[in-house]
């Protein structure tokens, strides 16, 4: 070795300098944590079997009572079949999400990882943003797969009853919808594992919003109980995953969804004022 490049790598009177990660190489690891960890894969897997599963029960067992459901049920479903294909296996398969997104951050609390995440990147926000990205990333590709899963299942088992195709108006954006939901829920379970940094409570927290605060919204009086109940994260964020506007509905599936990014933007930047300023 040269003296060159003996002072290069060990500056005079210091310890060998390295250079940074850059952001491509942070992406690399955290899909390497992703696809390493088993609890991540089987939580992947779980999603797929309980939401296309769900689907393919409810919608089963609705056509087989159809001639019994009530009219306006009928109509309902007739209106949007999209929206009721989606939301059958959605509402549990969700709950995945949920619970993964805490993980992927919380568990490095849990385990002590966190403290090599750091070392490794100083400036520690970097590490949140490929971390978000990557997560938000699978999860996307994965819900729009099994939200095109689900809904070609459910179209299939619906038939004549409520004929449903690709190419009516809104139901491709529904389904792609039904993935851009998921994805979004994983980033908004993501901040608050990042903000609680702590699993269970994380997971509690993520629980809440989505099956707890809107019926609690609904006994609220008047137009105040409607308004609360419509901007909530996740009941504006699965407006995406309509064919239609509801009659009832006070935002539109774009203006739902960006309710719903809202939220998650918010949290993740109060995550990342916390991860600047707490102790690893």
């Amino acid at each position: 070795m040269t003296a060159a490049t003996e002072s290069a790598a060990k500056p005079a009177g210091g310890p060998p300098s390295y250079p940074r990660p850059g952001f491509r190489r942070l992406m690399l690891a955290e899909w390497t944590k992703i696809r390493t960890v088993r609890s991540t894969l089987w939580t992947l897997i779980l999603l797929v079997i309980v939401t296309v599963g769900f689907t393919s029960l409810f919608v089963g067992l609705t056509v087989a009572q159809w001639d019994d459901m009530d009219p306006g049920d009928q109509a309902s479903i007739v209106a949007d079949p999209v929206s009721f294909i989606l939301g059958s296996g959605f509402f549990l398969g969700q709950l995945t999400i949920c619970v993964l997104g805490v993980l992927v951050i919380a568990s490095e609390y849990s385990t002590g990882m966190i403290r090599a995440s750091v070392l490794a990147v100083p400036r520690r926000l970097p590490m949140l943003w490929a971390k978000a990205l990557v997560f938000g990333l699978v999860v996307l590709v994965l819900g729009i797969v099994v939200s095109f899963v689900s809904y070609f299942i459910g179209a299939a088992l619906m038939g004549d009853k409520a004929s449903v195709s690709l190419g009516d108006d809104g139901v491709l954006r529904a389904v792609i919808g039904g993935g851009l939901y998921l994805a979004m829920l994983g980033l908004f379970a993501l901040a608050i594992g990042a903000i609680v940094r702590h699993t269970a409570g994380g997971i509690t927290g993520v629980i809440g919003f989505v099956l707890v605060l809107a019926p609690l919204a609904t006994l609220l009086p008047g137009s105040i109980g409607d308004h609360v109940h419509a901007y909530l994260p996740t009941e504006a964020g699965t407006l995406i995953s309509k064919a239609h506007q509801g009659k009832d509905d006070l935002l539109t599936p774009w203006e739902g969804y960006g309710v719903f990014a809202l939220w998650t933007a918010a949290l993740l930047a109060l995550a990342a004022v916390l991860l600047k300023r707490r102790d690893a």
